[in-house]
């Protein structure tokens, strides 16, 4: 009878254990989009053109800020291994040079800073 308890037992901590897997249960949080690798790298260099855009259009470093700022947002997105994350990092400081001379109304520079930036982020597609 002892051999029978312990067999069930086990029988049912293995059956609980295949049918409760926190990884299969695991979820984004309802109401947030996760992206792929490229996804989202491609979301942000979409971001960093529509800045481009914004400056060859003549707008000021006031409207320019905050684009280049949803492009360092959206770049948090971009997950895959850790030559992709260090990476990325070099190319945010990139971004964050450019966000700083868009504040300062330099846009000739923000101009070549989201130009880097681009080429930066492009670069990623190889890597993941």
């Amino acid at each position: 009878m002892k051999l029978l308890k312990k067999f069930g037992l086990a029988l049912l901590i293995a059956t609980s254990m295949g049918t409760f897997s926190s990884t299969v249960l695991a979820e984004v949080d309802e109401g947030r989009i996760a992206y792929g690798p490229h996804e989202a790298i491609d979301l942000v260099i979409g971001k960093i053109k529509e800045a481009i855009v914004a400056i060859k259009s003549g707008s000021d470093g006031a409207a320019v800020a905050p684009m280049i700022k949803a492009a360092l947002d959206a770049s948090k997105e971009v997950n895959a291994n850790d030559v992709v994350d260090r990476n990325r990092s070099k190319a945010n400081d990139i971004l964050k040079a450019a966000k700083a001379h868009a504040k300062a109304s330099s846009l000739q520079e923000a101009e070549q800073e989201l130009e880097k930036a681009q080429k930066a982020f492009e670069a990623l597609h190889g890597q993941v």
